[in-house]
């Protein structure tokens, strides 16, 4: 995954969950790190609550089939948010504080 990167000037980071060559989506890194956090927080907390849902739930009905479906739908709300997570994170590093 992410072998290939056509962004050379570094604005646009690929999401880890691309699975193509040439990732159709992206992180645009000069966006405000309050957006960034903000898309990051939206995958995390949406991660979150099915966890929570799946804690609840009574497994004696479901099908087998899917936890695989479940699970990768954790994996992609979760590592989105934490591809957000990093950029905001370099971005912020390299913030100062308006005078």
């Amino acid at each position: 995954m992410n072998k290939w990167n056509p962004f050379t000037n570094e604005r646009y980071y690929p999401l880890t969950t691309n699975l193509t060559d040439s990732p159709p989506l992206i992180i645009d890194t000069e966006a405000h790190p309050q957006d960034i956090l903000e898309a990051a927080l939206q995958r995390v907390r949406a991660s979150s609550e099915l966890l929570r849902t799946l804690h609840c739930q009574n497994f004696q009905d479901g099908d087998i089939e899917d936890i695989p479906q479940i699970t990768h739908a954790l994996y992609l709300l979760t590592q989105d948010g934490c591809d957000l997570l990093k950029v905001a994170h370099q971005r912020l590093m390299g913030w100062k504080a308006p005078t």
